[in-house]
């Protein structure tokens, strides 16, 4: 799954992802590849990302927006 993190200012994350979850406004939640389409307003909280290789990475977004469609997920973050 393409994954794009998107700040006010510059991107902030670009690549492929096996698993990235997400700090929505009433909890965490998964997405996987072949996820449903989806879009969800995000909360203060710590997206943290698996990439294919197997590494992990963590951001911290003040709230945001996640839209998830053709196994493509674009998270417009503060």
């Amino acid at each position: 799954m393409v994954l794009e993190i998107i700040a006010p200012d510059k991107n902030v994350y670009s690549g492929t992802v096996n698993y990235i979850e997400l700090p929505g406004i009433n909890g965490l939640f998964g997405v996987l590849k072949d996820h449903a389409p989806l879009i969800s307003a995000l909360g203060k909280g710590s997206i943290l990302i698996t990439e294919e290789g197997g590494k992990e990475l963590s951001f911290d977004i003040k709230g945001g927006v996640v839209e998830i469609s053709n196994n493509k997920a674009v998270i417009l973050a503060d």
